[in-house]
């Protein structure tokens, strides 16, 4: 997670993984600025980067997100992961845990401005997860690219594209920016090298489950 000051407001991306988490971000926030929090865009439904949304929300924020996450919530997969989530993350999410959706779905790419400073939000998936979106500072070169980079770890694939999610690393490392805001890991400053773990992973993956395909491999 990440977020950006402007001159009259606060655009965060991501909210971390439980509620007290994203507490701890929100006074994060107010120990650099008093600004209002605008907006808070997810670059993706997963569990770990938006159960921290209610103290946005309790803040006054407006929530975006692609489209492609509704399929989270009506196809029962919000309320499986919320079950298993009590049950593992207990005190932290527990029975008063609520799941927020966003105040505005996004059917594709989309530009505004908010106190001079220009936001690009880019529409990669399907590629880790159906709704990947790229967030791009563009006076900062900053991009925040969620979960299509693991920077020092191994990527969680779960029911990735992984063909499509090569395509994007390709388009991250062309915008060649300034800092690279990772979902998982540290920032990079080098996007062509540290992409190279995620993309050498993916490859790695459909060559070996490739092998094991034409060989009538059981799993």
């Amino acid at each position: 997670a990440g977020f950006v000051v402007t001159a009259d407001s606060v655009i965060v991306i991501d909210a971390l993984g439980t509620p007290p988490l994203g507490e701890a971000l929100l006074a994060a926030i107010r120990r650099i600025t008093d600004k209002p929090v605008r907006r808070v865009i997810l670059t993706h439904y997963h569990a770990d980067h938006f159960y921290g949304l209610p103290a946005f929300k309790a803040a006054g924020a407006e929530v975006w997100a692609h489209r492609a996450g509704q399929d989270y919530f009506t196809s029962g997969e919000a309320a499986a992961r919320l079950a298993q989530r009590r049950q593992d993350l207990f005190p932290w999410v527990d029975e008063h845990t609520r799941l927020v959706q966003p105040d505005r779905w996004l059917d594709g790419d989309s530009r505004f401005e908010d106190g001079g400073v220009h936001f690009r939000i880019d529409v990669l998936g399907p590629a880790h997860s159906p709704e990947d979106l790229m967030i791009s500072v563009d006076e900062d070169g900053v991009v925040f690219c969620g979960d299509l980079l693991f920077a020092g770890r191994i990527p969680f694939v779960g029911s990735a594209d992984s063909r499509r999610w090569l395509a994007a690393i390709d388009r991250l490392a062309a915008l060649r920016p300034k800092i690279l805001v990772t979902g998982h890991g540290r920032h990079s400053t080098d996007a062509a090298a540290d992409l190279a773990l995620t993309r050498d992973y993916l490859l790695y993956l459909r060559e070996q489950m490739g092998k094991a395909v034409d060989e009538m491999q059981p799993f």
